[in-house]
């Protein structure tokens, strides 16, 4: 080979003629980035959205307005996050303070408040799950990227060396593409790996800070419970 002649080291052309096992390392991790970043934008969103409507209902709750009427508006509908929270607490609250034929009981049935905690465990528990939702993949992203990157950088160096044992030539004309090609699966194992871990950390901050409101409101309607109970002795 001619090392006066010109190397086209351009992203495609590097991909083109890389070794298949390194066209298939770019293909995933292009793969990985492109999937993490469709998850980072629509939890994005989600707790964009969980953020707004937790705002909303606290906002409701605490205006004072009746819990019945609060119950009937929000128990025709599919409720997410403290609304489901509030919701199954009161359906719980209700059956165990109504008798069968609807009629409110003189005193409620024992052990309701622990019935309604448990409830509230269990809310909190899938509220906690749905948010989570994928965020494992980040994660496995954020840690396994590199290091299949670097297992496309060993490929691509062994390439290099294999290209000089075949053309006797260590000019830059035949060393220069193989060792692109590696620098270029480190490259997107980091460029798959770094926002993969940024927006896992975010996410789990978020949803722990998310999990606390909801434990945070739990508690205050236990005690609100709790004194219509004492009033109903």
């Amino acid at each position: 080979m001619n090392p006066d002649v010109a190397v086209d080291l351009s992203i495609w052309e590097l991909f083109k003629n890389a070794h298949i096992v390194v066209q298939l390392v770019i293909v995933g991790l292009l793969a990985a980035s492109v999937w993490s970043w469709a998850i980072i934008i629509e939890k994005l969103f989600l707790f964009a959205k969980a953020r707004k409507e937790t705002d909303k209902f606290e906002q409701v709750f605490w205006s004072g307005q009746s819990l019945d009427e609060l119950y009937q508006a929000l128990a025709q509908r599919r409720n997410v996050g403290m609304a489901a929270l509030f919701v199954a607490a009161m359906r719980e609250w209700k059956r165990s303070t109504e008798r069968e034929s609807g009629e409110a009981a003189t005193r409620p049935m024992p052990g309701v408040q622990l019935r309604v905690e448990k409830v509230m465990d269990v809310t909190i528990s899938r509220e906690v799950e749905r948010l989570e939702r994928r965020l494992t993949f980040l994660a496995t992203v954020g840690s396994t990227a590199p290091f299949v990157g670097l297992f496309g950088t060993v490929w691509g160096i062994m390439t290099s060396f294999q290209a000089i044992a075949t053309t006797k030539n260590t000019s830059l004309a035949v060393v220069a593409p193989g060792i692109a090609e590696a620098l270029f699966a480190t490259a997107l194992g980091l460029l798959a790996a770094i926002p993969a871990v940024i927006f896992y950390n975010k996410f789990n901050a978020e949803v722990g800070r998310h999990a606390a409101r909801l434990e945070g409101f739990a508690d205050e309607f236990s005690a609100i419970l709790s004194r219509q109970i004492d009033k109903s002795m």
